[in-house]
């Protein structure tokens, strides 16, 4: 009978929570095979992975897809990530990476399909008018002008909100060539804004748009 109970031990074991609160722990977690860390690991990072990608190439059917790669890859690369309080920002480097060899070998043409409100974020609960989408149709139009590099930094400093070192980390380049680069992607996407009525009256809006208006 004891016998019996022993064998059927590991039929009744079901794997252990993980219960760090902080990255640092996640990371030794993960590293030594924790049975629960890569669970946690994506609960806590997903959404944010999701939310710079969306940010970066624009509603995409290939999203989750390319959420699931740049997960599968930190976790295959977590042996090297070297400051271990920094998974976030090495992460969204990751992330950067990921999208920016996405949107080299996207076709152009699928821009046209991307933008009807079947594409729009799991957990939109309203869809958007028909002047935002139209807004958004632009600026993403605008951004695919751009070279990847540019608009990386554009997206990150403007749509994604990151700061500009946190930027530049992320694009793995230094916090000069990131100004440079958004530089030349701010004046490029100002100039045709303003050539688009579904933007006209969103640069008059936000104040963080700066530099001379055409006369």
């Amino acid at each position: 009978m004891r016998q019996d109970r022993l064998g059927n031990r590991d039929e009744m074991l079901t794997p252990i929570a993980f219960a760090g609160d902080d990255d640092t722990a996640l990371v030794q977690a993960l590293r030594v095979g924790h049975p629960g860390a890569a669970s946690v690991f994506y609960d806590r990072f997903a959404s944010q992975v999701r939310a710079m990608l969306v940010a970066t190439i624009g509603p995409d059917d290939e999203i989750p897809d390319l959420l699931q790669e740049v997960l599968i890859r930190a976790l295959d690369r977590i042996e090297t990530l070297r400051e271990v309080d920094k998974l976030g920002s090495w992460l969204a480097t990751i992330a950067v990476f990921v999208a920016r060899a996405h949107l080299r070998t996207r076709s152009r043409r699928s821009w046209l399909r991307l933008f009807s409100p079947h594409h729009t974020r799991p957990r939109q609960i309203e869809q958007p008018s028909s002047e935002a989408r139209a807004a958004l149709r632009d600026v993403y139009a605008i951004l695919d002008q751009l070279p990847v590099d540019q608009r990386m930094a554009f997206v990150l400093r403007h749509i994604h909100g990151m700061s500009m070192p946190d930027a530049a980390q992320a694009c793995a380049t230094s916090l000069s060539t990131f100004k440079r680069r958004l530089k030349r992607a701010m004046s490029y996407f100002l100039q045709v804004a303003r050539t688009r009525p579904s933007l006209v009256q969103w640069l008059e809006d936000e104040t963080r748009w700066t530099g001379p208006k055409p006369t």
